[in-house]
């Protein structure tokens, strides 16, 4: 079964695929004149207004919800397998699609924004509602819709907690117990039924606690893993030209001893940017509907940046830590067969990707490196786990709509609870295996959406390009006048 799903993660995730995902990021770059690096100041400036209205979530909230997606275990373990499978260089790639792949993620989040709708309370919208309503292919919408909930709902929350307990194992030594009963064998995971008991409470109180989860604990964890990263590469500051020259050349293929893998360094480093950034992935857009704004273009700005914090930020603070220390490279001592007599990092035959940050910490400081990655693992994971249940629920509530949708989302709150427990107790290549396979055939249906809603996205983006030039702080969206059809939460609104 392993292999089985470990094949169709490779044919998900083919070079074809690659090609299209940085194509994509480079197209929208062109259309919407690389707003990554024109509008900013203006991100930063939307990112901290305040929500004048009760309803929905501020942008910031919006922003940690989005956030506490794109910051997981991708930051930490994703980070160190792409540079243990594709080298150095994958490094460069990573953030070469992070900065294609943020106007990506401002025109899924655009869209979500035009086309959200209003249930009870709260806002709803994702690429399920942007497909039907924009594109008016019902089928297409739903398809979305069933792939992100099997996705997030099953597939995703298990690669998450898998990193924690294993994480959790080698800094503390909790290990999961077997136990038999009545003749069958149980697996029992302290740490799941930890993640499971604090996460129920959490996702119960629907997307108004989410969001002031996250906006609690986001800027907590991500400013205590970048202030680590910073110390050490204070401490190592002499070796930082020589690791990003190592970056560069890697990525190019100019050095020696990683040339003969660019393919592999270029696929690795956009495999796990797009799993840990999500730009494109049609994720964050869920996140991005629920906020309160006067013009989707504003949450769109917000949702690029966080394209930013989670890549250049957290992903290269990761990704510095390693190289500083170079436990990547695990071969210390080679003999004249090829066999490897020494390790530079103890155990590091049997080490799985996810313990090298841990091993690059404790190389800085012993005995507090394993603790640190294991609590601060624990804390990206656990959010971004939260904002699955939050992408999952949207989805069901788009199928659902009223019909059965309390009966249904408490089956999903079930299930999903299961799955993260579940993940806990499997192994790491299964989880990540099947994992891939959700966010791959999530980024191929939402991709080719946005893609063929690229119009629709452009004059959003050109009506508030042209409001913000005539001085318009807070520029307002009348689709109407756009000729944008199907826009319902901003007429019945306005």
């Amino acid at each position: 079964m392993e292999n089985i799903i470990s094949t169709v993660s490779s044919y998900v995730w083919s070079d074809f695929f690659i090609v299209f995902c940085l194509l994509t990021g480079l197209y929208f770059s062109f259309r919407t004149g690389f707003l990554q690096v024109a509008y900013l100041k203006d991100m930063v400036r939307l990112l901290f207004k305040r929500n004048k209205t009760d309803k929905g979530i501020s942008s910031f909230q919006a922003f940690t919800l989005a956030i506490s997606g794109r910051v997981g275990t991708g930051n930490i373990v994703g980070v160190a397998t792409a540079i243990f499978m594709g080298g150095p260089g994958a490094v460069f790639w990573m953030w070469l699609i992070a900065f294609l792949g943020a106007s990506s993620a401002f025109v899924e989040s655009a869209l979500a924004q035009v086309y959200k709708r209003k249930d009870g309370h709260e806002y709803r919208g994702g690429p399920a509602y942007y497909i039907e309503k924009g594109l008016g292919v019902k089928w297409y919408a739903v398809l979305f819709a069933i792939i992100t909930i099997v996705s997030t709902g099953f597939l995703l929350p298990g690669i998450q907690s898998n990193a924690v307990s294993n994480t959790f194992t080698t800094a503390f030594n909790i290990t999961n117990e077997v136990i038999f009963i009545g003749g069958s064998e149980f697996t029992i995971s302290w740490v799941g039924i930890f993640i499971v008991v604090l996460l129920a409470f959490i996702i119960i109180g629907g997307v108004k606690r989410l969001g002031k989860a996250s906006e609690f604990i986001v800027p907590f964890m991500a400013a205590a893993y970048i202030l680590m990263a910073l110390v050490i590469i204070g401490i190592n500051i002499t070796q930082v030209p020589a690791v990003f020259k190592l970056i560069f050349t890697s990525a190019l293929g100019m050095d020696a001893t990683f040339g003969g893998i660019i393919g592999m360094t270029i696929a690795w480093g956009v495999k796990r940017g797009i799993y840990s950034n999500e730009a494109g992935q049609g994720t964050a857009p869920h996140a991005a509907a629920a906020a309160a704004v006067s013009h989707p273009a504003q949450q769109g700005l917000v949702q690029a940046f966080s394209v930013y914090v989670d890549t250049f930020f957290v992903c290269t603070a990761t990704a510095l830590i390693i190289l500083f220390a170079g436990t990547y490279n695990v071969a210390d001592t080679v003999n004249a067969k090829g066999e490897v007599t020494h390790y530079i990092v103890e155990n590091a035959a049997n080490m799985q990707a996810d313990a090298f940050t841990q091993a690059a910490i404790s190389h800085v400081f012993p005995g507090f490196g394993n603790a640190f990655v294991a609590i601060a693992l624990f804390f990206f994971a656990f959010t971004t786990i939260m904002a699955y249940y939050y992408n999952a629920e949207t989805n069901i509530a788009y199928i659902f709509k009223k019909k059965n949708k309390t009966l249904i989302i408490w089956v999903l709150r079930i299930l999903f609870l299961s799955a993260t427990y579940l993940g806990t107790i499997k192994t790491a290549k299964l989880a990540w295996d099947l994992g891939d396979i959700g966010v791959g055939l999530m980024a191929w249906v939402n991709l080719i959406a946005i893609l063929l809603l690229s119009k629709t996205a452009m004059v959003v983006w050109k009506d508030y390009v042209k409001q913000r030039k005539a001085g318009v702080e807070d520029p307002n969206f009348d689709p109407e006048s756009l000729g944008i059809k199907n826009a319902d939460f901003w007429k019945k609104d306005k």
